[in-house]
Order: C-alpha cells, then sequence, then structure tokens
C-alpha cells in the first residue's frame, strides 16, 4: 500500500509541475494569476494535516491575502466517473481555487 502512495504521489507531483490547470473565476480575477500557478507547480508543504494519504492531490496556500487551495481529481477516459490514478488511462484534472468558493 505504501508504495501504491508513493507511486500516487509522484504522479501527481509530475502532474502538477507540467500539466495545464483549471481556475475559478476568483482566481481568473487575481492579480498575478501566473505567479500563483507557478507557486502550485513548486509547491512541497505537504503535511499529515493537508495530505493524510500522502497522495500529493490536494494543497492550499496563501495568496495576495486569500487563502488558495489546489486538488487533483482522477476521471476515466470519458471524464464520467473516478478512476484509479494508476490506470494508464486515468486524466487527471488539476482545479485551483479560492477557499470560500469551496
Amino acid at each position: 500500500m505504501e508504495t501504491q502512495v508513493s507511486d500516487i504521489a509522484k504522479i501527481n507531483d509530475e502532474f502538477r509541475r507540467v500539466e495545464t490547470m483549471c481556475v475559478s473565476q476568483g482566481v481568473f480575477n487575481m492579480y498575478d494569476t501566473l505567479g500563483l500557478i507557478k507557486a502550485v507547480r513548486q509547491y512541497k508543504d505537504f503535511t499529515e494535516d493537508n495530505d493524510p494519504h500522502g497522495e500529493h492531490d490536494f494543497g492550499s496556500l496563501e495568496w495576495e491575502g486569500c487563502k488558495v487551495f489546489w486538488k487533483i481529481d482522477y476521471y476515466d477516459p470519458s471524464f464520467e466517473v473516478w478512476c484509479d490514478p494508476l490506470n494508464p488511462e486515468c486524466e487527471c484534472v488539476l482545479t485551483l481555487y479560492l477557499a470560500e468558493e469551496h
């Protein structure tokens, strides 16, 4: 199980560094959205509180005085239902949003 979690964390770290992100309207309207995207790509502040399963699929940070969350979700190829992140056909989506939009 620990190896599986480690594999998922590696997949998520790589995905976060190179793939496109979806942003909420609140994040889109921020002054430095590109700086925020860069900060999420470089994010390493995983703790037991924000990453209890060790999968690196969620994070939070302060940006421009706002609490911002980011989350990676896993979908089947048709984007209809959840998919195991270790499945080679899994499609990932990373979303950035303000905590107040949660």
